[in-house]
């Protein structure tokens, strides 16, 4: 049975639900609470199996490419050693090439891949509205693709080319990171969230976020600043001091669709002078990096990210390619939300800045592959 509309680990209460008690169906403080009671559902051990136990044997011999959007990034880079890990159990060959976080770098490398005539091609954050025409290409050359946060949402696109996208809802992911913002403040947040408009998945996350921080009646949006991801380096540190001078005092929470934006936000935030309980309080709706989780750990500069289990999708997006190669259709599965606190750190890969769930994944997907 499909998953992908359903899972949520944390609560079976969806996103359109909590908007309906932030408009009057239910008082505020009810708001609060379910904020909290999810938030705290979220951060629970995540120890046991909830993907495929059967699907065909691996169709060994194949030829891959992943393609990244930028290796940069940190979850791209971890979907990608997730990949090159589960391919040794496949007998798969692996390239990967770099987009460089660029539109003309990712079109170059796509380009690339389809030259080498590979049984596949891995999309690492590569957006399929973007790259469409490529798509297109390698479908009609025979190429079987599977997507990597493609798109905001999990499984197959037909029109586009896509046999699944891998990914965990954008929806789920940015209603937990707004709720711990909500529940953290007391229902009492002021926000700025961080996007990137050249991603759909970025604005699908946003746009997410910022409906529930409306909803809740005694938090504030502030702004939604758009800036890419791939200039952050440069950006966000004097992006960061406007914002305080501005909105010093009602600036409390910020929200990234990327952990990204918090690796160059803490030289601003130190320079201001402000006390560490004047300064924002930082949640990712993002991948969890490495530099996330020692933020998290010594909780200064962030306090929390929704990551995604990378290397565990890296595997996964074996699993479908491999589901692609043998004719049959996607497996319906998708990973529900997991949020990571100082307090939780130490769980599920933690002790080594990671999110990888104690579920016993890799067994699981070779016992399949047999």
């Amino acid at each position: 049975m499909k998953k992908y509309q359903s899972i949520l680990k944390y609560s079976s209460l969806s996103l359109s639900i909590l908007l309906a008690i932030g408009t009057g169906s239910a008082k505020a403080d009810d708001f609060l609470d379910i904020a909290k009671a999810k938030v705290q559902a979220a951060t629970a051990p995540y120890n046991k199996w909830d993907g495929p136990t059967s699907g065909p044997k691996a169709v060994s011999g194949k030829t891959i490419v992943f393609l990244a959007s930028d290796m940069r990034n940190g979850g791209v880079l971890g979907v990608s050693n997730g990949v090159e890990e589960a391919a040794v159990w496949t007998k798969w060959k692996v390239r990967v090439l770099d987009g460089q976080g660029t539109v003309s770098g990712r079109t170059a490398a796509f380009n690339q891949a389809i030259a080498l005539k590979p049984d596949g091609i891995i999309l690492g954050g590569f957006d399929v509205n973007e790259q469409a025409a490529a798509l297109e290409t390698a479908t009609k050359q025979g190429i079987k693709v599977v997507g990597w946060h493609s798109a905001p949402n999990p499984g197959p696109i037909p029109s586009k080319n896509l046999f699944s996208n891998i990914t965990t809802s954008a929806d789920d992911v940015a209603e937990i990171a707004a709720l711990a913002a909500v529940a953290g403040s007391d229902g009492k947040a002021g926000v700025v969230i961080f996007t990137d408009s050249a991603y759909a998945v970025a604005i699908a996350k946003s746009d997410a976020m910022a409906k529930v921080i409306k909803q809740c009646s005694g938090c504030t949006l502030i702004s939604v600043e758009d800036t890419p991801l791939s200039d952050t380096s440069t950006r966000m540190p004097q992006l960061t001091t406007s914002l305080l001078q501005r909105y010093q005092g009602k600036w409390t929470y910020s929200l990234g669709i990327n952990d990204l934006y918090f690796d160059y936000i803490g030289s601003a935030l130190n320079a201001s002078g402000l006390p560490a309980d004047k300064l924002p309080r930082n949640i990712s709706a993002g991948d969890g990096s490495q530099s996330a989780y020692s933020r998290i750990r010594s909780n200064f500069n962030q306090i929390g990210t929704v990551p995604e289990p990378l290397n565990m999708h890296g595997w996964q997006v074996v699993d479908e390619l491999n589901r692609a190669f043998a004719g049959v259709a996607d497996s319906g599965f998708a990973t529900p939300v997991h949020l990571v606190t100082p307090e939780n750190i130490q769980f599920d890969g933690g002790q080594n800045d990671i999110f990888d769930p104690d579920n016993n994944y890799r067994e699981h997907y070779k016992a399949i592959w047999k």
